[in-house]
């Protein structure tokens, strides 16, 4: 199975405008580059096969997006992707998930740092260092067939916005 990290775009400043950060929107400038990003994926024919999204706003949003461009069915609130998830809590959720067996691509749109903490720990460490996710950006993962898929996935995809744009 293919999973994609996919960061959320750009949002309002966390300068006391939302008192409660979970509320905190994209900004416009952040819902444009995100749009353009999913119509630029819309024209490689990229697509998921599912989607979840952490349930705070900014991250709903950019999900939002790339279920308007026809890139994903439907999308999923899921609360062990917010600033506060864990990997662990995650990994127990998809092995329990009951589409895993006919999804080839899964997305999930989260916060820094946990997308690229979670890359580096799905792939062994060993890319802790080298790992920084830029907003709306998206890494791609291969999970492995059977098992857990902590230090077995394989990086095939690591792409900054700026290369859609």
């Amino acid at each position: 199975m293919e999973l994609y990290l996919i960061r959320h775009g750009i949002a309002a400043p966390r300068d006391g405008t939302y008192p409660d950060d979970r509320d905190r929107p994209l900004t416009d400038q952040g819902r444009q580059k995100t749009h353009a990003i999913a119509q630029r994926l819309k024209t490689l024919h990229w697509h998921v096969d599912h989607l979840r999204s952490s349930p705070l706003v900014r991250a709903w949003q950019t999900a939002e997006i790339f279920l308007e461009t026809g890139l994903c069915p439907q999308i999923d609130a899921d609360p062990t992707l917010a600033p506060d998830g864990n990997l662990h809590d995650w990994l127990a959720w998809y092995a329990q998930w009951p589409d895993a067996p006919t999804t080839e691509r899964l997305a999930i749109v989260g916060h820094e740092p946990n997308l690229s903490e979670w890359t580096a720990q799905l792939m062994g460490n060993a890319a802790k260092a080298t790992i920084a996710l830029k907003k709306a950006g998206i890494i791609g993962l291969a999970l492995p067939e059977e098992g857990s898929p902590v230090g077995r996935s394989q990086l095939f995809w690591l792409t900054p916005p700026r290369l859609f744009l």
